[in-house]
């Protein structure tokens, strides 16, 4: 009888034993699918954020770096202007505001290009220039020097840089902002560099606050040339426009240092023939990249 109960009291021992470790491994592997779930939620957390710059790349045989890019993410905006914002001019059919969906991801200058950027793809500053600064807004140039500028670029680097869209531009300049200036619905001396600011010539790219995608000077300093050329808007939504296929000028954006506020509007539109000799003393440019 004692030994009978022995080996019950052995079978007993062992089963729990058995049931323990069966909960213990149970328990084991919960945690294990637990710390399996926590990367895949994080690696999905990391792809929804923007990458805030693109490296800086060397040029092959200068010494100077290409300029910052601001990576700018696609999405909606209400692109040109309505008809009681102030400042609009009496050509408002050329800014009648419409949808624009940006359904791919860019790179946009951090700053407009400067005489030393130019300076390190081109050889050289031309000599007419009437103003001259390694920091500098390049102007005086006409779009068709830019296009040889982002030709001679590319040549030189992987490539893909080349002028933003004028939809890009305008996307890129409001930054999610509905106002008349990505800043609010008035502009003064302390914003900008523009006529009221009483400068009267460029000043260093990066002088005043960026918009809210990080980019300096979207309004005033200098003109910005963009790839289209100049017509009245298609109504209705559209998407990643580029603009008619011929046309007699090319877009200009942004407003220079001589331009009035009404001219340096996230709405506003300018443009000059792509051969015009020099540019314009206030036109210069900025570089987008193909992300």
């Amino acid at each position: 009888m004692k030994r009978v109960l022995n080996v019950l009291l052995l079978y007993v021992f062992a089963t729990m034993v058995s049931f323990i470790g069966g909960c213990s491994k149970k328990s084991e592997l919960v945690k294990v699918e637990s710390q399996s779930e926590s990367p895949k939620s994080s690696i999905q957390t990391s792809k929804g954020q923007p990458t805030p710059l693109a490296p800086p790349v060397t040029i092959t045989n200068k010494k100077s770096l290409l300029p910052e890019m601001v990576l700018i993410q696609p999405g909606k905006f209400r692109m040109g202007s309505l008809k009681s914002e102030k400042g609009r001019n009496s050509e408002g059919y050329y800014e009648t505001q419409h949808e624009v969906t940006i359904t791919k991801p860019f790179y946009l200058g951090k700053y407009e290009v400067t005489h030393e950027e130019w300076e390190g793809v081109m050889g050289n500053i031309p000599s007419d220039l009437k103003w001259k600064g390694a920091k500098l807004p390049v102007t005086q140039m006409s779009w068709v020097d830019c296009k040889e500028f982002i030709r001679k670029l590319n040549t030189m680097t992987d490539g893909g840089y080349r002028l933003p869209t004028e939809a890009e531009w305008e996307y890129a300049c409001r930054a999610g902002t509905t106002t008349v200036y990505s800043f609010g619905d008035e502009i003064t001396p302390n914003d900008e560099n523009y006529k009221d600011s009483k400068l009267g010539k460029p000043v260093e790219v990066g002088s005043y606050s960026p918009n809210p995608f990080g980019l300096y000077d979207m309004h005033g300093n200098a003109g910005e040339w963009c790839e289209d050329w100049m017509e009245v808007y298609i109504e209705g939504s559209v998407t990643d426009p580029k603009g008619p296929g011929t046309g007699k000028n090319r877009v200009i954006r942004g407003g220079a240092f001589y331009s009035s506020k009404a001219r340096c509007r996230s709405s506003e539109r300018g443009s000059l023939s792509p051969t015009h000799p020099i540019g314009d003393y206030g036109t210069g440019f900025r570089l987008a990249r193909t992300y």
